[in-house]
């Protein structure tokens, strides 16, 4: 028990609390859901699972409102597992430890998980409570979502029963969202060819420091990408000093802003100095470019083993051309949605592995068309530096619906609670609502949820005020959904 099982609406600190003490990174959910099957059973509530591991469990209208028409609750059972560095935390054994700081809860030293924790404690708080007024609720909560949202995709047909749909997926209060972007992943594998290593030193090149985030909500910021940034500075040191690669990586998710990269350069001992002047200099000029977006970002430079191979002179070329001109970033934004990115791609993990260089990369795009132009950009570089690329993982786009009922109902309790307008808009990010209704195309959806910043990375916390709103939101859109 952590100090948040203090903080009100109490019943949802519970179950986050809750939450956040059984490990529950992407394809490791396995423990959370089957202490959320057994407590539901515990219950008496309907539960069930599909061939695809997604939970979904059913509890009665109270009173007097049995002739409502039911409506899903919505969460993912996953989360990011980010570490700062110099934090021990095995994210498949340890607990997250959550704190208060002011108005935020944040976790020691990693991703909180609120991410979509504090919604699936919201889903949790409703179906554990005694005192709400709603109709039949039909919880349903989706595993992997934040790996390529494997719940959904295997989503089973014919299992909901609801007609109205709350996403708690969202991280920003006063905002309902609408619609989402549909994503893409490519897989561009460039080969690698060594040889015995011709140089007398060898040293390990970190880059650290960066605030990373997420790869659609955050990708419109001036943020920068750790394989980018040492992209570039490998461009510049090559030419300037004899050196190879023996190895590359960076990042560790494919849906995060990597924060840190490395790589092991091979070089004559009689250059170390002109690589440190060189790197420092390179440094200096970065923090004064991006003194406000990532004042923290440092290289390190440190003697290692002498690695027994090399790239060779072409591959090592080409590997660095290759990281400096491939698209990053946002490709487009919409026409149609004011302020709103259209279409993007992030790249999330880099590594070097035997016989190739593999990067992951996280497409975007509001419109199908934008993800078929970015797939024909990386198909079209691949060509050029002789690498693989493959695309999977296709998911949808979640298009707004004009005839929505529970949109207006939802700003109408919303702007009450506020005191102000609330906004109506479409994210950049991949929700699940667009796979559900390829399954469901009748469900009515929305989707909420309070302030979370920094998702996908250690800087997460959640915002204790916004959860209270939160909360206030969704038992009143529960308590007011009109007879059918």
């Amino acid at each position: 028990m952590s100090e948040i099982q203090t903080l009100q609406p109490q019943l949802l600190w519970q179950w986050f609390d809750k939450i956040c003490a059984i490990p529950h990174p992407s394809y490791h959910e396995e423990a959370l859901a089957t202490f959320i099957i057994d407590w539901a059973k515990d219950r008496g509530f309907f539960v069930e699972r599909d061939d695809a591991g997604n939970i979904l469990i059913r509890k009665p209208a109270t009173q007097g409102m049995e002739n409502r028409p039911t409506i899903a609750l919505q969460a993912h059972l996953d989360m990011v597992p980010q570490a700062n560095e110099g934090t021990v935390h095995d994210f498949q054994r340890d607990p997250i430890q959550p704190y208060i700081d002011g108005e935020w809860v944040k976790a020691r030293g990693t991703t909180l998980g609120a991410d979509n924790g504090i919604g699936l404690a919201s889903c949790l708080a409703v179906l554990d409570s005694d005192d709400l007024i709603h109709p039949e609720i039909e919880a349903l909560l989706t595993m992997t979502e934040e790996a390529g949202m494997e719940g959904a995709l295997g989503l089973k047909a014919n299992w909901l029963k609801a007609e109205l749909m709350i996403n708690t997926d969202t991280e920003e209060n006063g905002e309902i969202y609408i619609g989402c972007a549909g994503g893409e992943d490519a897989n561009i594998e460039v080969p690698l060819h060594r040889e015995a290593t011709t140089f007398d030193a060898a040293f390990t090149l970190r880059l650290k420091g960066l605030h990373g985030g997420h790869s659609g909500c955050d990708i419109h910021t001036t943020r920068a990408n750790a394989i980018k940034l040492f992209a570039r500075l490998l461009a510049e040191l090559n030419t300037k000093i004899p050196f190879r690669l023996a190895h590359i990586q960076g990042g560790s998710v494919r849906n995060a802003i990597p924060r840190e990269a490395a790589a092991t350069l091979c070089i004559d001992a009689k250059n170390q100095e002109n690589l440190t002047a060189c790197l420092r200099k390179f440094e200096q000029a970065l923090k004064a470019e991006l003194a406000l977006a990532e004042p923290n970002l440092h290289f390190i430079l440190d003697t290692t083993t002498l690695p027994p191979q090399q790239f060779s002179q072409s591959t090592h070329d080409t590997v660095i051309r290759f990281l400096n001109v491939l698209p990053n970033g946002v490709i487009r934004h919409s026409d149609v949605v004011e302020n709103v990115v259209e279409t993007s791609l992030s790249i999330g993990i880099l590594e070097s592995q035997e016989s190739h260089l593999r990067a992951n990369i996280l497409v975007r795009s509001l419109i199908e068309n934008g993800k078929a132009d970015v797939r024909s950009r990386l198909t079209s570089l691949a060509e050029l530096v002789g690498a693989k690329v493959a695309f999977s993982g296709s998911y949808p786009g979640w298009q707004p619906d004009p005839n929505s009922a529970i949109t207006p109902l939802t700003k109408q309790i919303y702007d009450e609670i506020l005191g102000y307008a609330s906004e109506i808009k479409v994210i950049h990010a991949g929700l699940e609502c667009g796979l559900i209704k390829q399954v469901y195309p009748h469900i009515d959806v929305v989707s909420i949820g309070p302030t979370i910043l920094n998702a996908h990375s250690p800087d997460e916390k959640v915002h204790i005020p916004a959860v209270t709103t939160y909360w206030q939101l969704l038992t009143r859109i529960l308590a007011s959904i009109p007879a059918k």
